[in-house]
């Protein structure tokens, strides 16, 4: 598969493209990632902050209504909304690519599932890929 992946948001005014594979891929159930993403989950690839390059404007919603406590940085285009990635302060090198903005979603495969103890109901997880109650990393 080519390393180079390209993508953006709805109107087009973010885009962004990979210099790597994702470190790992996920789906995210948790109820904040829902609310977010208008849908049943999020899928999730992590990079780190070097190997993917963003041009556009990004806006930032710090999310701080976690279990945690601590705060998700949100990245978003503020022209048409939709989410384009994630950090979190644990992690500063990392983020989380949204990889419903990716230009072609074929090859996107998911490794795990967290929180799936949140998961919408009728969402059903294959029994081949391991589910987290909550998040694997904390």
């Amino acid at each position: 598969s080519e390393m180079k992946k390209t993508g953006g948001c709805l109107c087009g005014q973010v885009r962004y493209e990979t210099k790597a594979e994702p470190m790992m891929t996920g789906v995210c159930h948790c109820k904040n990632c829902q609310k977010q993403a208008g849908s049943a989950f999020s899928t999730l690839a992590a990079f780190q902050k070097t190997d993917i390059e963003f041009t556009g404007d990004l806006a930032l919603y710090g999310d701080s209504d976690t279990d945690t406590g601590n705060t998700v940085k949100r990245f978003f285009c503020g022209t048409c909304g939709s989410p384009l990635y994630s950090q979190v302060p644990a992690q500063p090198d990392m983020l989380y690519l949204k990889t419903g903005t990716l230009d072609d979603t074929d090859s996107f495969v998911a490794m795990f599932h967290c929180w799936s103890s949140t998961k919408q109901a009728w969402v059903e997880l294959s029994p081949d890929v391991p589910a987290f109650p909550q998040n694997p990393a904390g």
